[in-house]
């Protein structure tokens, strides 16, 4: 059974401020998922003493990676990263809208990954949507668009996942939900998975959407002194099966 983890690693700076690389890759390995899809990795960055985050981790868990730079300055890099250890090919990776004239508003962006599964091809979206909540509208608009979900290319079984920085009462989520089930609506779970603050997950802004080719089997957000350490927020596992 397949089984996606999907988690906002921080930098790989914990709740203790302590940079370690080794240790997000540690509470991923511990859950041995088949994808891995990571919000803000640094790659290059002096603050995290040079390293590409996304190859660290990947190497560690003799995964292939793909890797978008939301944001460049000069070598520096941060973004978001598709690990897997099935065979796979990056389909597209791009910005996403903002706007313009909102100080400190970061770059935002996806990326798309076909992975290939016995007799399935799996599209992976992986995202990491703004703060605020007009540009977070312009982006799932994107998103639910033609150089996204609604691509030619975009048919068959497919994921979209990430943190959105969105609960499930608002209307960046709801536009998404209206397209494609919440993992963990589809097993009317109660109450809901949280994992954000790692440390005492009360928000539920990760999620994981699905196409109706999948059949959700489990959700969970593992809660060990590990995995509530290592980042701010929790990673959200999906098991799921293709429906034949």
């Amino acid at each position: 059974m397949p089984r996606l983890l999907t988690y906002n690693v921080h930098r790989c700076v914990g709740v203790d401020r302590r940079l370690d690389v080794g240790r997000v890759a540690a509470v991923i390995a511990e859950h041995e998922p088949d994808i891995v899809c990571l919000q803000e990795l640094d790659v290059g960055r002096i603050r995290t003493g040079l390293v590409d985050q996304a190859s660290a981790i990947a190497q560690r868990l003799s995964m292939t990676f793909h890797f978008h730079a939301a944001m460049k300055v000069e070598a520096e890099q941060y973004g978001d990263a598709i690990l897997t250890t099935r065979p796979e090919r990056l389909v597209k990776s791009g910005a996403l809208p903002t706007i313009r004239g909102v100080p400190g508003l970061e770059p935002r962006g996806a990326l798309w990954a076909a992975i290939e599964f016995e007799g399935a091809t799996l599209n992976v979206i992986n995202t990491h949507l703004g703060l605020v909540p007009r540009e977070q509208r312009l982006q799932a608009a994107a998103l639910l668009g033609e150089g996204w979900l609604a691509h030619p290319d975009c048919v068959g079984p497919t994921l979209l996942t990430g943190d959105f920085n969105a609960t499930s009462i608002t209307r960046p989520y709801q536009a998404l939900a209206s397209r494609l089930s919440d993992c963990q609506r589809a097993l009317g779970l109660r109450p809901s998975v949280k994992t954000f603050p790692s440390s005492f997950p009360a928000i539920r802004i990760d999620h994981c959407f699905t196409s109706p080719e999948i059949l959700v089997t489990g959700v969970s957000a593992p809660f060990s002194p590990l995995a509530r350490m290592a980042s701010d927020h929790l990673p959200l596992i999906v098991d799921f099966e293709f429906r034949r």
